[in-house]
């Protein structure tokens, strides 16, 4: 069982040592992605001129860009909404960064009122996120999106 209170603990340490939105989220995808079990990609993606650009991440090689409305990421965003995906290949429209991937969650992430960009981890197990996974992992994204620096992105 994932600690998620010490997981935000350290999160925001790794903030308050740098809220720019490059160094910090590149260290919290790392500790996602140390502290995570049973995952295979844990990052990133920012808000860039009307689209997700791929931003830190732990893992293999991912999709560069995503249109708002597609896959799971862009779904997040249109909606603004987290989307936890049992089996992705059952999700319309998913896009297939890796194919190993089975399950996802995503979160968007809220900065001044508005999605900076969100928060994704991918499993290569179906049904690997639970409630509780859910639940910590929306208190994570909204301390990221309250203390992170976004200055500097082009929305």
């Amino acid at each position: 069982m994932t600690d998620y209170e010490l997981m935000v603990e350290q999160a925001e340490q790794i903030i308050s040592a740098e809220p720019h939105y490059v160094a910090a989220l590149s260290n919290i995808s790392a500790l996602l992605f140390e502290s995570l079990d049973r995952i295979n990609w844990a990052g990133f993606y920012l808000m860039d001129r009307g689209s997700l650009l791929v931003g830190p991440f732990q893992g293999k090689t991912a999709c560069i860009r995503i249109e708002i409305g597609k896959g799971v990421c862009g779904t997040a965003v249109k909606e603004n909404r987290i989307q936890r995906v049992a089996d992705v290949h059952s999700f319309p429209g998913h896009i297939a960064c890796d194919s190993a991937s089975r399950s996802e969650i995503v979160l968007p992430l809220r900065s001044n009122g508005k999605i900076a960009g969100v928060l994704d981890i991918d499993s290569p197990d179906p049904d690997r996120f639970s409630e509780a996974d859910e639940k910590g992992l929306e208190v994570l994204a909204e301390k990221i999106g309250e203390k992170v620096d976004f200055t500097g992105l082009r929305g």
